[in-house]
């Protein structure tokens, strides 16, 4: 039987961060300027969006190896920070002929929090 769910525990650094900034081109100071982040509501830097949804699309992968996303949407309640374990999680709601509608999830391993959620449509 093929697995409904898969989750993985990452940590950023900051360095993570810078990374991400250099290959994307993002450099918003928020992501990659401390001095910046600490006078903001959120009092240091956070990751990039789309970096949890990289994250996120390897554990869609886990879940259906080869697969296409067709469609995904994501929203961020929370920011995420560096040094603090996360958990990704990805879980087949619906399947339906060749595509399968997937919940996806990103929560702050300490406090539950959830810092980026949506779904996804994914072909096979």
């Amino acid at each position: 039987m093929p697995h409904l769910e898969v989750s993985v525990v990452r940590s950023f650094t900051q360095a993570d961060f810078d990374r991400f900034a250099r290959l994307s081109g993002d450099n918003n100071p928020i992501h990659c300027d401390p001095e910046f982040s600490a006078r903001t509501r959120f009092g240091r830097t956070v990751a990039h969006g789309l970096l949890l949804c990289s994250v996120l699309r390897g554990v869609v992968d886990q879940l259906i190896p080869g697969g296409r996303v067709v469609e995904q949407s994501v929203m961020f309640p929370a920011p995420t920070f560096a040094n603090e374990p996360m958990r990704f999680q990805a879980r087949i709601a619906s399947e339906a002929d060749a595509l399968s509608e997937l919940e996806l999830l990103v929560t702050r391993e300490s406090d539950g929090e959830i810092t980026c959620q949506g779904n996804c449509q994914v072909a096979s």
